[in-house]
């Protein structure tokens, strides 16, 4: 919920597109209720004054914070052996949806950083390329995850 300071402008329940008056009496729109960017920017606009961030800046920060998580989920999702559509489905279904434009070129760095191996078979008539985890990769993946769990401790301690 957000903090009492912040009023609705127009008096009728928000549902999906939320516009507030902070405290100088500024419209702010908040376009996600209960998420980060929601807390964030409302938090800051009723503390400091300042105007809420407008939906790129959301977005970038977005961005941003998935980049990381989604090098974490293709490692963990890799302990065991997948091809790229597979691989991106079970990602989906997780709810980390990833273009094939970023995993592909992604799945190359990482193998090429030693962390994944790969290899070619033919399955169902095609050639398909599958990854997994190597040792080194398992041991990262291990650290990484541990990190993760640090720093998403810290986070709901903050939040």
């Amino acid at each position: 919920p957000l903090p009492a300071e912040l009023q609705p402008c127009d008096g009728r329940p928000a549902v999906d597109r939320r516009r507030w008056r902070g405290l100088s009496g500024v419209k702010m729109h908040i376009d996600r209720p209960n998420t980060v960017w929601h807390t964030l920017c409302g938090t800051h606009y009723v503390a400091h004054g300042f105007m809420p961030l407008d939906d790129d800046t959301f977005e970038k920060l977005r961005l941003e914070l998935r980049r990381g998580s989604l090098v974490l989920a293709v490692l963990a999702a890799l302990k065991d052996e997948r091809y790229g559509y597979t691989l991106r489905k079970e990602l989906a279904d997780a709810g980390l949806e990833i273009d094939e434009g970023a995993l592909y070129p992604m799945l190359r760095r990482l193998e090429a950083q030693g962390l994944l191996t790969s290899q070619w078979r033919e399955e169902d008539k095609r050639n398909k390329r599958f990854y997994r985890l190597s040792p080194d990769g398992a041991g990262l993946l291990a650290e990484l995850a541990a990190e993760w769990r640090a720093i998403n401790a810290s986070l709901n301690r903050l939040i």
